[in-house]
């Protein structure tokens, strides 16, 4: 019994459509990416106030292995273009993605070996709870810490604002198109009862049906 019990537990129904129920219309709105108004909420909440202050910052990966290999990993890692890092203060957790090119006639590199002695300077565009943010940052090679930052992110949030009035104004005209086909269905249908009454009433479907019986 409880091993037919945990079965059950695990099985997915089938969605079940009648053979001749017709396709109700759906309406898919995609999620947006960013909030309205994202400069606003950047300034205002208060996880992106703590994180918007310089404060400590630590490489979190492999965090098993000795410091040695982690310090090789962290470095591959930064070459490669990802490492993970951490807010001390906060504990805010961050998985950062960046263009590792090295390149020496790049003026702003997004992972800088070159900069400072001993460490690698980073920075990271990317969307955190509907705001468009950079982090800056940098870190030491060897103790695998360092200093690091939010800094909202005004080009890419312009961008991201562009595409969500777009993603707004197609959701709404695909919605006036449901109603105006809604209302020339319920007006046809209307349309169509008015005739059978008035068919009923001069008796026509009577005779049809008389007909028939012969």
């Amino acid at each position: 019994m409880m091993n037919e019990a945990a079965a059950l537990a695990n099985m997915i129904p089938y969605d079940t459509i009648g053979l001749y129920e017709q396709p109700k219309p759906r309406f898919i709105f995609k999620m947006p990416r960013v909030v309205p108004d994202q400069k606003s909420k950047f300034e205002s909440d208060e996880l992106f106030r703590r994180l918007s202050r310089e404060s400590e910052i630590r490489y979190t990966g492999y965090r098993e292995r000795s410091i040695e290999e982690r310090q090789v990993r962290f470095m591959n890692g930064c070459r490669e273009g990802h490492t993970e890092t951490s807010f001390v203060a906060s504990g805010t957790n961050l998985q950062l993605v960046f263009n590792a090119n090295q390149n020496p006639y790049l003026h702003d590199k997004e992972c800088d070996f070159d900069k400072e002695h001993g460490k690698v300077h980073i920075k990271s565009y990317f969307i955190m709870n509907g705001v468009c943010v950079r982090f800056r940052g940098w870190l030491d090679l060897e103790r695998l810490d360092g200093v690091g930052c939010l800094e909202y992110d005004e080009r890419r949030a312009m961008h991201e604002d562009a595409i969500l009035r777009d993603q707004i104004d197609r959701y709404n005209q695909r919605l006036r198109e449901f109603e105006d086909t809604k209302r020339a269905y319920r007006d046809n249908r209307q349309d169509e009862m008015e005739a059978v009454r008035r068919g009923v009433a001069s008796g026509g479907i009577g005779v049809g049906a008389s007909m028939w019986r012969r």
